[in-house]
C-alpha cells in the first residue's frame, strides 16, 4: 500500500503570487516524499473555520500570508516568537492541537548567518526602517542576538514607540530626519518597508554615513537587487537580500509538516530567481 500523502498549504488573499508552492514543491521532489503543497485563497471571515477544520481538509499544517497572520495567531496556540511578534505565519497539528510560530524571525537571522560572517558581532547598534509586522519580526530576532541598541526609524513616531513598548529598552524609536546621524554608528541597516519594491515608491537614502564594516539587509525581493542593495554593494558593504530570507523562513515549516529538514541551496535559489524574473504573460 502506498504511503498516505501528507499535505500542507499557504492561505492568504491574494495568494496566487506566493512562491511557497514552488519552494516546498522543490523540496518534496528532492526528498522524494509522498506529499503535496497547495494554495488556498481565503476571505478574512473564512479563516477561523478553515483552520479549525484543517485536519478534516487533509492538511497537516499551513503557511499564512497577508492579511491573515493575526487571525492565525488568534486561532492557534502560538509559541513565544509568534506571541511576541503578534503574528503567526506557520501552523502545524500536533496530536489534535493547532500550534503556531513566526518563522520570519529565523528567516531573517539565518539568512544573515548564511550571507555575512559574524554580522551580529560587528556592532551593538542596528537601524531598522519601518515599524510594521516585518519590523517586529526583525527586532525580535535582533533582541535574541543581543543587540544593545536597535533604532526603529519610522515616519510615524508613535508606531516606532509601540515597538519599544513591546520589546523593551533596547529599542530606540526615531523619526526619519534622525537617520543620517544614526547611520554613523550602525553595524546593521535593515529595510522592512515596501519602499523600493516593484510598483512602490523609491527608498531615498544616502548610505555615505555608514561605517565601512556595516551590513545592509533589504526584506524586499522584487526586484532581486533593490536600489538600496545596489548602493550598498557599490560602497563595498556586505549585504543580505529578501529572497534569502524568503527561502530560509520556509525551512522550519517543511520540517514540522514532513519530518525532513531541507537545505537552502544554490539550485533552489536559481529556481525562484528564474520565476521572479520571468516575463509576465
Amino acid at each position: 500500500m502506498a504511503d498516505a500523502v501528507r499535505a500542507a498549504c499557504v492561505i492568504g488573499r491574494p495568494v496566487a503570487h506566493s512562491r511557497s508552492p514552488l519552494i516546498h514543491g522543490y523540496w518534496i521532489g528532492q526528498h522524494k516524499l509522498a506529499a503535496d503543497y497547495r494554495r488556498e485563497a481565503l476571505e478574512p471571515e473564512a479563516v477561523a473555520d478553515f483552520l479549525a477544520s484543517l485536519a478534516a481538509r487533509g492538511y497537516v499544517g499551513c503557511n499564512v500570508t497577508l492579511p491573515h497572520k493575526e487571525a492565525a495567531l488568534a486561532a492557534s496556540e502560538p509559541d513565544d516568537r509568534a506571541r511576541a511578534v503578534g503574528a503567526a505565519n506557520t501552523l502545524w497539528l500536533d496530536r489534535g492541537r493547532l500550534l503556531s510560530t513566526n518563522t520570519d524571525v529565523e528567516g531573517f537571522t539565518n539568512n544573515l548567518d548564511a550571507a555575512v560572517l559574524d554580522w551580529d558581532r560587528r556592532s551593538g547598534e542596528a537601524v531598522v526602517l519601518g515599524a510594521g509586522g516585518s519590523a517586529r519580526a526583525v527586532v525580535y530576532g535582533l533582541v535574541e542576538r543581543g543587540f544593545a541598541r536597535i533604532h526603529v526609524v519610522n515616519r510615524t513616531f508613535d508606531r516606532a514607540q509601540a515597538l519599544r513598548d513591546r520589546f523593551g529598552s533596547a529599542v530606540q524609536p526615531a523619526n526619519w530626519p534622525a537617520l543620517p546621524r544614526l547611520l554613523t554608528r550602525a553595524g546593521l541597516l535593515v529595510n522592512t518597508t515596501l519602499l523600493g519594491m516593484t510598483g512602490q515608491a523609491r527608498l531615498e537614502i544616502d548610505l555615505a554615513p555608514l561605517p565601512p564594516e556595516a551590513v545592509v539587509a533589504d526584506l524586499v525581493y522584487a526586484p532581486l537587487e533593490t536600489e538600496l542593495l545596489a548602493a550598498a554593494r557599490a560602497r563595498g558593504l556586505a549585504t543580505a537580500d529578501g529572497l534569502g530570507m524568503l527561502l530560509h523562513q520556509a525551512v522550519r515549516g517543511f520540517s514540522l509538516w514532513f519530518g525532513v529538514r531541507p537545505a537552502v541551496t544554490a539550485e533552489l535559489r536559481a529556481l525562484i530567481e528564474a520565476d521572479l524574473t520571468r516575463p509576465k504573460e
